[in-house]
């Protein structure tokens, strides 16, 4: 945590002395304490007191203590590489050394008047989203790494415990993008599945291979276990929509790895694996009835156009970080960081534009998707319009049933917002252009997506607030249902299909 020396009496005394605060010291993080009075909880900068008393830390001989604690997805590989990018970006040295229940990284100094100083030590403990969570509520752990958001239940304990709205913006980050991917033995001759078998699959209602074109054999369900994000994921993609619970007797596994390689050994298994670790077991490609496929890529998973996108965040109480846990913060979301998600094996959340001509999968199924005259003449305006701009990776969702943005469209205002604040797209033109699912009259689906389009606008102006607008043009438009990307006959299909999309030139 912030400081080894907690739970002691101090004072903290003014430097002329007129003012004095006793109290608990609860945390200090190189600048500030942290103090339990009788007034209630109070933060005290360490530049204009002097601090007396047992528990008062040393200000020279200061070490950040940082712990993180959370889903094994993200601590056994994520985090441990940006940790130490972050050192040596800083021009520290990171000793990694194993200790019971978890890993801690020392950083010390390379140079200067005191090399070889220790200035932080960093803790991750790689165990589930839940056990994150818990430690966060507890307070052992100052970061909690999930593969979901925090429940209406955590939240309300985070409250109690003094931690502050943990839905709030700064409460939380988009870290990287993840995604649950169905998988099968490369000797299952099964392709593709659509949604709807999956969550029949999950509850048992198809358990022979033979319902899905397969030979007659029990299927045997791989899923991580229970309260991993990845299982969270499952609950609220696939078995919640159906208002269906989990079949007993599946086969639980420890690690992402782990279930993988139990899959490809297993010729009649399927499992829910993360993006980042599917081995040698075949991805399956999620289908529906109208012929529409969508794989698990980069690009797909970046931009929310396959549906089983895992967010990955930290969460953070409602505290001060010492600095040195600012610094790292603020350098997971640099340019040098989204390297280091990319060759960790997950998907960065670096902005990247897709010129029409790679776009021609989805171009295509629109066309075939077409039931009439006028949604030809939609697609036909949509050509004209966008043919010579480029589609941004960043684009904006919403909760199920909700005007509300999604957790990554959340952090993509943000996102968003940052680049226009940087100057990044000086000298462009940006459209929001909304779409709609095929539900209800076109001319209203349009309205729709014309009002939704102009809704993420605001908010990325909102956001961006030093942005100097004058330097790009900002509009909007809207083509309803003329851009499908999934089919409509299914509730994840037209939550697929609900979208504003950033289109640049």
């Amino acid at each position: 945590m912030a400081v080894a020396a907690q739970a002691q009496d101090v004072a903290l005394r003014s430097r002329d002395g007129a003012i004095e605060v006793t109290g608990t010291l609860l945390g200090f993080d190189g600048q500030f304490y942290r103090v339990q009075t009788r007034y209630g909880e109070l933060t005290v900068d360490g530049s204009g007191v002097l601090c007396e008393g047992v528990g008062c830390p040393s200000l020279t001989d200061y070490v950040a203590e940082i712990d993180i604690a959370g889903s094994a997805t993200i601590g056994a590989v994520l985090i441990p590489a940006l940790i130490e990018a972050f050192a040596l970006s800083e021009g520290l040295t990171a000793t990694r050394q194993a200790e019971a229940g978890g890993v801690t990284y020392a950083l010390s100094t390379r140079d200067g008047a005191d090399p070889g100083r220790t200035v932080g030590r960093l803790t991750v403990r790689a165990t589930s989203t839940d056990e994150g969570f818990a430690d966060l509520l507890a307070d052992e752990a100052d970061i909690a790494m999930a593969l979901r958001e925090i429940t209406p239940a955590e939240v309300a304990l985070a409250r109690e415990a003094g931690l502050g709205d943990l839905t709030q913006a700064n409460r939380s980050l988009v870290l990287a993008l993840d995604a649950i991917v169905p998988v099968v033995s490369s000797r299952n001759p099964v392709e593709e599945i659509s949604m709807r078998d999956l969550s029949r699959i999950l509850s048992g209602e198809i358990a022979n291979w033979s319902a899905l074109g397969g030979p007659d054999v029990d299927i045997a369900v791989h899923l991580r276990e229970a309260g991993s994000g990845l299982a969270h994921g499952l609950d609220r993609r696939l078995l919640e929509p159906a208002r269906t619970a989990l079949v007993d007797g599946v086969i639980r596994h420890a690690d992402n790895a782990a279930l993988a390689a139990a899959v490809e050994r297993d010729p009649f298994g399927i499992g829910f694996a993360s993006f980042s670790a599917t081995g040698d077991a075949k991805p399956l490609v999620l289908t529906g009835s109208c012929g529409f496929q969508l794989r698990a890529a980069r690009r797909t998973i970046k931009t929310e156009d396959y549906p089983l996108t895992a967010p990955m965040f930290l969460y953070l109480p409602a505290r001060r970080l010492p600095a040195l846990g600012r610094d790292f913060l603020a350098y997971t979301r640099s340019e040098a960081a989204q390297v280091v998600i990319r060759r960790a094996g997950f998907v960065d959340r670096a902005a990247e534009e897709v010129p029409v001509d790679l776009q021609g999968d989805r171009l295509v199924n629109a066309i075939l998707a077409a039931r009439t005259p006028a949604d030809l003449a939609e697609l036909r305006r949509l050509a004209e319009r966008l043919g010579d701009w480029r589609r941004l990776s960043t684009s904006f969702r919403f909760e199920p049933g909700s005007s509300q943005l999604d957790a990554q469209s959340r952090a993509n205002v943000r996102a968003l917002a940052d680049a226009l604040e940087a100057g990044e797209h000086d000298g462009q033109e940006l459209a929001f252009v909304g779409f709609s699912d095929g539900r209800g009259a076109a001319p209203v689906n349009l309205q729709i997506a014309r009002d939704r389009a102009e809704a993420v606008r605001a908010a990325v102006l909102a956001a961006a607030e030093t942005a100097d607008l004058g330097r790009v043009a900002i509009e909007t438009d809207a083509f309803g249902e003329a851009l499908p990307l999934a089919c409509d006959d299914s509730a994840w299909g037209r939550q697929i299909n609900r979208r504003v999309e950033v289109w640049v030139r």
